[in-house]
């Protein structure tokens, strides 16, 4: 079993969303059918990034990690490549 830490980004305003799950299918469905309150106000969303770990503690370790100013700057260099092509 894996788990993902993964990133959303929204299609109009192109804020992030940053999160973990051992089911990455089943969690993008229900942030595509609203079923999510973090994000409900928030759609619609685009997977861009997702990384699996073998442990549930470093996905969460590493939602965390995503979340502070060095993480932000990571998957800033580690998508310009992504920003390019939109």
């Amino acid at each position: 079993m894996f788990f993902y830490t993964y990133v959303l980004q929204n299609a109009e305003n192109k804020s992030i969303y940053v999160g973990y799950t051992s089911n990455l299918k089943r969690r993008l469905e229900e942030h595509e059918t609203n079923h999510l309150f973090t994000n409900k106000f928030r759609q619609p969303f685009k997977l861009i990034y997702y990384e699996a770990c073998i442990k549930m503690v470093d996905a969460k370790r590493r939602e965390k990690y995503f979340k502070t100013t060095q993480g932000k700057r990571f998957l800033t260099i580690r998508l310009n490549e992504y920003k390019r092509t939109e």
